[in-house]
């Protein structure tokens, strides 16, 4: 490895900022953008997998009360009336 003291060191840190200079401001290399794209649709599944769950959640109680909890039954959390 070559030390920033060095001269191969010296002459590697002025030719990284030559090339900063040239790429532009917000410049994202394909692998961030594959990434980026990976974690959304991760976070895209598992939101479908919650709102699935609530659905599911909601109609499991038809019995007409509001929130899909059976009538005559007071909701989770809640005292008995």
């Amino acid at each position: 490895m070559a030390g920033a003291t060095t001269e191969v060191g010296q002459a590697a840190l002025k030719m990284l900022n030559i090339g900063v200079k040239l790429v532009p401001a917000g410049s994202v290399t394909p692998a961030a953008q594959k990434n980026n794209i990976e974690q959304m649709a991760m976070k895209n599944a598992q939101g479908n997998a919650q709102m699935q769950a609530l659905k599911a959640q909601r109609m499991g109680g038809q019995g007409g009360a509001p929130g899909g909890a059976p009538q005559g039954q007071p909701m989770p959390g809640q005292a008995a009336a």
